[in-house]
């Protein structure tokens, strides 16, 4: 083992350690039983499309290794993996080997990584550039002198010197591209690099035989000046690429790396201490003073405050907080210091997940991205089969003009801006969305979004506020036989505190803090029917719907127009909950936006048809269907994607899962349940129906941009390679084209993002 590499093991070896593995990897079980690890990281040293696959096949070479997903835009990988076959350390290792550089995808680490990139990415340049500028000095006597004025020994002694400057530019500044285009070829295939490097290579041997040995078997032009401008050009383009990647990152990193290292914990006696934010645990009473990030989850307990949730709503204006209201982690405390009790902490806080899911997106190769590297390799091999007939053609014409129309070829035809092209867009946009709250966990789904012509919208939780009420309680007969009304309607409480639901969620909350606990035993949760239970004396208590509840059964009075739950014991209806609900403030703008665009909004619910109805005629939707249950949701999508529309399902709760996972694009609430969350595509956290409409418009703008990056770059090779062919366009103009030609695909991609 060399020194650098012992010096390595150790930093390695940390990796392994539980509380830093913790802040990079999530771990779960699969269906076989075995213990799988998700660790996110972050990359560096990707040049071109070709280096993420290169990557990807390293990893997956790893023993132990499930799944891999790279993306070369992001720079990031996310990699899935048996913990008891392989460890962290061993991915970054692979990564290593393949000879990339990996961290973990932690704010430290990726700012020293983005640090340690930029400062070589500017030498590289600084020397390129530096060195060119002394070469054309050289090479301006030759361009300037008239015929006979340059003696030929000093024209040598010229070309010489250009050569000896040209080294370094090669050795060090244009070693990205020849080490790129070796770890290609070592694994069989033909990277992006490879026609820049061969183009580079074949120019430096050419004029160097100029140079040596002029009238020779290359003639006397040499191209060190056109090397040097070349190479200086493309370091440019790729600094520049490299700068607007790293600003977004930093940006991210800002808004969800404000978490804090360590919390003031309440003591029991009314004493604070010190701890580190990763030992706080659900239960502990924390104190929160003006300008900090709130740590974890939970509820306010003392005092009275505003907090800065931007980043977790997409929502500027400060929102109150009193004790009982929720707080989230990453939120800012901006008024007076407040206490709160630690509900969820760590990767169960909302902020994690949010992390989670951008990590998630960033980390995904597109299918238009995956589809443009499956033509990456044919059309390389095409463009080195052109660039040798070229010179072979030339060779008979002109001798002297063969090489650097070769040179040319290669240099022009680099498929950069087409391998740019749909990942740069869709990731400007996925950054858009996520600014204004809505987190996108799929980037393929912005192809469909911009093609839907049917959204089909839940009620409960999607229209209406989160915040419902218990307006009144209706007692059927014989429910005194089970006790006081008091200690039933605490029961109901107790048992809907099993559920996320809306419903479950206000009759639990409407009881209060100071309700009697009950001992419940198998309970399970029905999708769209409700909650049943055993009590402490074995007996069946059910809460939910009518029909769930045995209300129709039993000949109980019929429920009239509203939310409602029934409760039941041992078959037997007790009481009816009805519940207030009010719409989102922005649904009539969201209402308007979509039918503008030539969307048929379509409303399913639980409720009764003719409650259904009503609410949609009031909102302005096409249509409403009541009474559904998950299985009839479901058939009603696949209607309407039987007849060719492409759908999309926005919904909050369990029994919207189902119909999320059919749909061609689906959004869930931020509020919803973490199944439906994590069936989606996008999450809105926002919780503002307006903003599936913008993301549809701007889904929509992303398409046409991805189109306008892949037409330009088929029209730059189509103009530009007939020009190479013909002796029009020297290397230095070929490389200069090239860079600017992948700048304007990714400038014209950041108007997304804006």
């Amino acid at each position: 083992m060399t020194s650098a590499a012992a010096a390595a093991a150790p930093a390695l070896a940390a990796l392994d350690d539980p509380l830093e593995l913790r802040a990079f990897t999530s771990f779960s079980a699969d269906a076989q039983g075995r213990r799988v690890a998700e660790s996110s990281l972050c990359l560096s040293g990707l040049h071109c499309g070709s280096c993420a696959g290169l990557i990807e096949q390293a990893l997956r070479e790893v023993p132990g290794v499930i799944g891999v997903s790279v993306s070369g835009s992001a720079q990031r990988a996310t990699v899935r993996w048996d913990a008891t076959a392989t460890s962290a350390s061993a991915l970054v290792a692979a990564v290593r080997r393949a000879g990339y550089d990996a961290a973990p995808d932690t704010a430290a680490a990726a700012r020293a990584q983005r640090l340690a990139e930029r400062r070589s990415a500017t030498w590289r340049l600084f020397v390129a550039a530096f060195c060119g500028m002394q070469i054309m000095m050289m090479a301006t006597p030759a361009y300037v002198a008239a015929e006979g004025e340059l003696a030929p020994d000093l024209k040598q002694l010229l070309d010489w010197g250009s050569w000896l400057l040209t080294l370094p530019v090669l050795w060090f500044s244009a070693m990205p591209f020849f080490s790129g285009a070796w770890r290609a070829l070592r694994r069989g295939t033909i990277g992006m690099d490879a026609p820049v490097a061969l183009g580079i290579a074949v120019a430096f041997v050419a004029s160097s035989g100029a140079a040596f040995q002029p009238g020779g078997l290359f003639g006397h032009e040499v191209y060190f000046d056109s090397i040097a401008m070349f190479i200086s050009f493309l370091l440019a383009g790729r600094w520049l690429e490299m700068a607007a990647r790293h600003r977004a990152a930093a940006s991210l990193e800002a808004s969800l790396g404000q978490l804090p290292a360590t919390v003031l914990r309440v003591r029991a006696d009314g004493s604070t201490e010190h701890i580190s934010a990763q030992r706080a645990e659900p239960g502990d009473v924390l104190r929160v003073p003006v300008g900090e990030c709130f740590a974890a989850d939970g509820i306010v307990t003392r005092g009275r405050t505003q907090a800065d949730e931007a980043l977790l709503s997409g929502e500027s204006r400060p929102v109150p907080k009193q004790p009982g209201d929720g707080v989230v982690a990453g939120s800012l405390n901006l008024q007076s210091p407040v206490e709160m009790r630690v509900e969820r902490v760590g990767a169960d806080t909302r902020h994690e997940a949010i992390v989670g899911l951008m990590r998630q997106a960033l980390s995904q190769r597109p299918a238009l991205a995956r589809a443009a590297d499956r033509w990456a390799a044919p059309f390389l091999a095409a463009v080195l089969l052109l660039a040798a007939g070229g010179a072979a053609a030339w060779w008979f014409i002109d001798p002297s003009r063969a090489v650097w129309v070769a040179v040319s070829v290669l240099i022009v035809t680099c498929p950069c801006a087409l391998s740019l092209a749909a990942p740069s867009a869709l990731l400007a946009a996925a950054g858009a969305l996520a600014r204004r709250g809505v987190l996108v966990r799929r980037l393929d789904a912005l192809e469909p979004l911009s093609q839907v012509h049917h959204l089909f919208v839940d009620k409960t939780g999607t229209l209406t506020e989160g915040g419902l009420r218990c307006d009144g309680v209706q007692w059927a007969a014989g429910a005194a036989a089970f006790g006081t009304p008091e200690a039933l309607q605490a029961r109901a409480a107790s048992l809907a505190g099993w559920s996320s639901h809306p419903l479950s969620a206000a009759l639990a909350q409407g009881t209060g803090a100071c309700a009697p606990r009950f001992e419940w035993r198998d309970v399970a949760e029905h999708a769209g029917q409700g909650l049943e239970a055993l009590d402490e004396a074995g007996r069946r208590w059910r809460l939910g719907s009518a029909a769930f509840a045995g209300v129709q059964a039993c000949g109980a009075p019929q429920a009239d127009a509203g939310p409602q739950v029934w409760l039941a014991c041992a078959g037997t209806p007790l009481a009816r909950f009805t519940f207030a609900e009010r719409m989102r403030p922005d649904v009539g703008r969201a209402v308007t936006q979509l039918h503008a665009d030539g969307v048929r909004l379509t409303l399913l619910s639980g409720d009764t048809p003719e409650r259904a109805r009503a609410l949609a005629a009031s909102l302005g939707l096409d249509a409403a269907e009541g009474g559904l249950a998950p299985e009839e949701k479901l058939l009603l999508l696949r209607r309407a994607q039987a007849r060719g529309e492409c759908v999309a399902m926005l919904g909050d709760g369990i029994n919207d899962a189902p119909v999320m996972a059919q749909a061609d694009v689906s959004f869930a609430m931020g509020e919803g349940a973490l199944v439906t969350r994590s069936h989606a595509d996008a999450v809105v956290v926002s919780n503002r129906l307006a903003d599936v409409a913008d993301a549809r418009r701007l889904a929509r703008r992303t398409m046409t941009t991805v189109r306008q990056n892949m037409v330009w770059s088929a029209c730059y090779n189509a103009a530009c390679v007939p020009l190479a062919l013909a002796g029009w366009l020297p290397p230095w103009a070929s490389g200069l084209g090239m860079a600017l030609s992948s700048l304007l695909v990714i400038g014209n991609s950041l108007r997304l993002a804006r």
